[in-house]
């Protein structure tokens, strides 16, 4: 039976070696990913160079050129999260019943860019455009958990950290410590902090550099989910961050 490479068709061998090419710099390692003959990769390569797609030679090394590069701008600056993350959001306000966030994170707030409303009777006071602090917010500590401790820090130092219920987290080694639990269990909760009788669950977004830019949250009320009982919810609110993610391009 002849290898499956061989069946592929030209595109298809060229998208390989383009692949390959971005991930390793050497001839060899690209030969070796993209699974291709010898000579199909150098001949390949040979048209992605002198297309400006691909930059180098076999002695110096491959990368990236500069027509994938001005491709690659042209393509991040179309990207519109909210049209991305629409029909996911859609899909998991069906699958929980409940109003499903996605937020972008500022450099001291998480601003509501989706807000999709469950079949209930009752409605979150959030609204798109608005934006709240990241300490007391599901979103937001999501977001400052793949922050350093420093940087943690200067926000609180910069802006403080304000309590707008009596369950904020006001203090930075409280705040520090729960981060480090967000970052252990993968998602963020928000039990009554921003909002009282509010809870939700909440995972990081991340975009193509693998940056945690925004927030995706799984929201209702306390007399529905009370105590920690969102978190029911975390898997679903993981999945989705992660589809996002993988959309956005994030590595």
């Amino acid at each position: 039976m002849a290898d499956t490479k061989d069946a592929l068709s030209a595109s298809e061998k060229t998208l390989h070696v383009l692949t390959a090419a971005l991930e390793h710099s050497r001839f060899t390692d690209i030969v070796a990913a993209s699974g291709l003959a010898k000579a199909t990769v150098h001949r390949i390569l040979g048209t992605l160079v002198a297309s400006d797609f691909i930059a180098g030679d076999g002695e110096r090394g491959y990368r990236a050129g500069p027509g994938l590069m001005s491709l690659a701008g042209r393509a991040l600056a179309s990207v519109d999260i909210t049209q991305i993350a629409r029909p996911i959001v859609d899909r998991l306000v069906a699958e929980v019943d409940c109003t499903i966030h996605v937020g972008m994170a500022t450099d001291s707030e998480i601003v509501y860019l989706i807000r999709r409303d469950a079949s209930k009777p009752y409605q979150m006071k959030s609204r798109v455009g608005h934006g709240m602090p990241l300490h007391c917010t599901g979103m937001g500590k999501a977001v400052m958990a793949s922050w350093p401790a420093s940087r943690v820090a200067e926000l609180a130092s910069r802006v403080g950290l304000p309590a707008r219920t009596p369950d904020t987290i006001t203090d930075l080694d409280a705040l520090n410590a729960e981060l480090e639990r967000v970052r252990a269990r993968g998602f963020a909760t928000d039990l009554g902090e921003n909002e009282i009788g509010t809870v939700c669950v909440s995972a990081g977004i991340r975009d193509h550099t693998g940056a945690v830019t925004h927030g995706l949250s799984i929201s209702s009320i306390a007399l529905e989910h009370p105590g920690t009982s969102i978190e029911q919810y975390a898997d679903a609110a993981m999945d989705a961050a992660a589809e996002i993610s993988r959309l956005l391009g994030a590595p």
